[in-house]
């Protein structure tokens, strides 16, 4: 589970920001997990703020380092694809950096790093095994090179594994990614890149296609079907079953060097399909039921006669499923997009009422009618906002910061008021 993040001098960031999953003190208890360190953590938080005021660029945050840490460059010249703060003359000349505390299982991290487009500056993880933290490694860029560190007290190796992992360590990458090039185990660290791979999941926004993704997941696994079937049903989105089925398509010699000619298809991709000589495709079947005067009738529309809408939620609830079955960490953009005001809240009160679940959701929104469900589905300290000043710069606050917020009728009037500022300006 993610504690917390700051970071400085990226997009339109120009100063730190820090955003924390801590509840304040008087958080009710079945909102929140407790860590055995006694660490209290939500599960759900939400961003407001006006068109163009970095609520995307906070959640793309968390989308970097997910990236920074997972791909390996083709060569140590690359950029590392980190983007600073360009409305100033000085940021652009300066780092960027980031630092994320965090759980893996009951063990909590403290990651940092420091960086440029041409090249990493610092990187660290440290291990809390109690309330002081111990140095797991460290990373220094000098004089052209950059050198990774381990603290022998905290890890065990043999000096031709720290020389073969500082040869594959190059500047423009993470650590963590440079680990898939050597042999070599350090368990702290390995604990680390499976908690990356596995519970922290890449952003989703109103472009990001989950489709087949989604039919993947009901023809191989039934426990997702039987609870998409369920949501179906509770959501009323008038479908009586989903049904899918895969066709395998044999490729002839002239589409199979298509295939391992294709700028699209990774590596792992190319080689799974120019091995089976085939290439699978799955489609889906919407069984509608309608009552008419010949009474109850059933109908099967394709994929592509649905709604942008039941599209769009059927998408999400599959990824909000692999989220809690995995209890990971989710963050998604615009998540009114596309869908009815009811379904945000069913989805959420779905989310919310999962109990002894550490996984996390994290949403960006413009619709501010979700305030209305404060103290009900959430609690105060689960609103952020985020405002751009003159400047340029996005300031990340959360609702907690302003006093009185017990006195108020409708923090949402109090919101569309601007009392709590990151609203449009609009000038008639």
């Amino acid at each position: 589970m993610i504690q917390e993040i700051r970071f400085k001098n990226f997009l339109s960031f120009r100063d730190e920001a820090v955003f924390s999953f801590e509840p304040s003190k008087d958080e009710p208890i079945n909102r929140v997990v407790i860590m055995p360190d006694g660490t209290k953590l939500l599960r759900f938080a939400v961003v407001f703020g006006a068109n163009a005021s970095g609520k995307s660029n906070f959640m793309e945050a968390f989308n970097f380092l997910r990236r920074f840490w997972t791909q390996v460059p083709n060569r140590n010249d690359l950029s590392t694809r980190v983007v600073p703060f360009l409305l100033d003359k000085e940021t652009p000349n300066e780092d960027s950096s980031f630092e994320m505390k965090f759980y893996v299982g009951d063990a909590r991290y403290w990651y940092k790093l420091s960086l440029n487009k041409e090249r990493v500056y610092s990187e660290s993880l440290l291990f809390y095994e109690s309330n002081r933290p111990t140095r797991i490694f460290w990373r220094e860029y000098a004089d052209g090179t950059s050198v990774v560190n381990f603290n022998p007290a905290a890890v065990k190796l043999k000096a031709a594994e720290v020389e073969a992992i500082n040869i594959n360590c190059w500047k423009n990458m993470s650590l963590f990614a440079s680990m898939t090039k050597v042999n070599v185990s350090i368990p702290h660290i390995s604990n680390v890149i499976e908690w990356i791979n596995e519970k922290l999941l890449p952003r989703i926004d109103d472009r990001t296609e989950l489709s087949g993704y989604a039919k993947e997941k009901m023809l191989k696994e039934e426990g997702f079907r039987q609870y998409l079937q369920e949501f179906i049903k509770k959501a009323d989105l008038r479908i009586a079953e989903i049904k899918v089925k895969e066709t395998v398509h044999t490729l002839n010699e002239q589409q199979l060097k298509v295939v391992s000619d294709a700028p699209f298809l990774d590596e792992e991709q190319k080689k799974e399909i120019l091995s089976n000589g085939s290439i699978s495709d799955i489609n889906a079947g919407f069984l509608i039921q309608v009552k008419n005067v010949r009474g109850i009738e059933e109908y099967i529309l394709p994929e592509n006669r649905q709604s942008s809408g039941t599209t769009r939620v059927i998408e999400l609830e599959s990824a909000i499923y692999t989220t809690i079955k995995e209890q990971a960490f989710l963050p998604v953009d615009e998540i009114e997009a596309s869908l009815h005001p009811f379904l945000i809240d069913f989805i959420l009160d779905r989310f919310l009422k999962e109990d002894n679940n550490r996984s996390q959701l994290l949403v960006a929104t413009h619709y501010d009618p979700l305030l209305d469900n404060i103290d009900d589905l959430f609690g105060k300290d689960s609103v952020w906002f985020t405002d751009k000043k003159e400047d340029g710069n996005t300031e990340l606050y959360p609702l907690t910061d302003f006093k009185g917020l017990n006195k108020l009728s409708s923090i949402r009037k109090s919101y569309k008021n601007g009392q709590f500022g990151a609203v449009p300006e609009i000038y008639v």
